[in-house]
């Protein structure tokens, strides 16, 4: 029986941190036994913010790297730009799509402020806008039955149910299946120096921990982790609440258990629950960072490696991009 397809793509930017494993990677690894994967590192999306050219392509192998050694395998890994059908068939989607269904998108307003307020003399680019299009069509060339999403990737799946659907319309055959939203129970993991906000690499170093830091940084930055907000209420502090979800969200049930009975009871320490906490972020990142060290050994071969994944890859988005380019009258 043939297994159902998933696509999931990640941005080369900034550091993998741990809410960006927790909330993604994590279940990128645990997927692959259950489904044919396919995932890609966008660096095509990562060209719509200011971005320099040398940079772009350190974090395009330093993230391929540490996404093998968090366990995703080589087989199930490309590299967006090594795939030009994606950016073909992207315009040919793109004449599917309306300026207002784009101009509804959330996230082209929020990061179009986030480069103003850094910088007011940078231009917003255009692929800033278009953007969610090239996203419809690295899920749709594959044909994917489901992509792993949080809720605040809705409105992008269903853009791209909408390109689909419109598309079949346009061709009068039902070419693209829609796909499916893969809902899982991800932590959402805070930044340990403001709860109120998202753990982010984009917010600067003390906002997120780095999965490959010393592990006395990673210690250091948890036990300074802000417990009290300063806001009087019979609910659990934001800040200790993140602690609860990372302690929970790294695999130590009776530990968490136990502190929380801990905090119920109205006797537990915050120090002794950052230790606890610093301890089982640290045993998770210890064998990844060292899978990371052995993969080191051998950058050449790895690169050959992720470049043979993904000319086979490629086969996929040929053949899927043949046929559209047929249904729509295109030599």
């Amino acid at each position: 029986m043939e297994r159902k397809r998933v696509l999931s793509g990640i941005q080369p930017t900034g550091n993998l941190h741990l809410g960006r494993y927790l909330g993604a990677i994590q279940n990128w690894v645990k997927l692959q036994d259950q489904y044919e994967c396919v995932y890609s590192v966008v660096n095509y999306h990562a060209m719509t913010m200011p971005f320099q050219p040398t940079k772009l392509r350190e974090n395009v192998w330093e993230l391929c790297y540490n996404l093998l050694a968090c366990g995703v395998k080589p087989e199930y890994l490309s590299i967006q730009s090594m795939i030009p059908e994606h950016t073909e068939l992207g315009w040919i989607l793109g004449c599917m799509c309306s300026y207002g269904e784009l101009s509804r998108m959330v996230q082209f307003k929020e990061k179009s402020e986030q480069v103003k307020e850094k910088d007011k003399d940078v231009f917003i680019s255009s692929g800033l806008f278009t953007y969610p299009v090239l996203q419809a069509a690295d899920i749709l060339i594959y044909r994917a039955d489901y992509v792993p999403v949080g809720k605040d990737q809705d409105q992008h799946l269903e853009l791209t149910r909408n390109i689909a659907t419109r598309f079949n319309n346009v061709t009068g055959k039902e070419y693209f299946q829609l796909p499916e939203p893969l809902y899982a129970e991800l932590p959402k993991v805070m930044s340990t120096a403001d709860p109120f906000r998202k753990m982010s690499a984009s917010a600067g170093e003390k906002h997120n921990i780095d999965l490959f830091a010393p592990e006395e940084q990673i210690r250091k930055q948890i036990r300074s982790a802000v417990t009290d907000s300063g806001e009087v209420s019979d609910k659990m502090a934001p800040g200790v609440e993140n602690l609860f979800s990372i302690l929970n969200a790294t695999g130590k049930p009776d530990v968490y258990r136990e502190l929380m009975d801990s905090y119920h009871q109205g006797n537990l320490k915050y120090s002794q629950l950052k230790d606890a906490v610093a301890d089982a972020v640290i045993d998770l990142v210890r064998p990844i960072q060292e899978e990371k060290q052995r993969i080191l050994q051998d950058k050449k071969a790895v690169k050959e490696s992720i470049k043979a994944s993904s000319a086979q890859i490629r086969e996929r988005a040929r053949q899927t991009l043949r046929e559209v380019k047929d249904l729509c009258g295109l030599a």
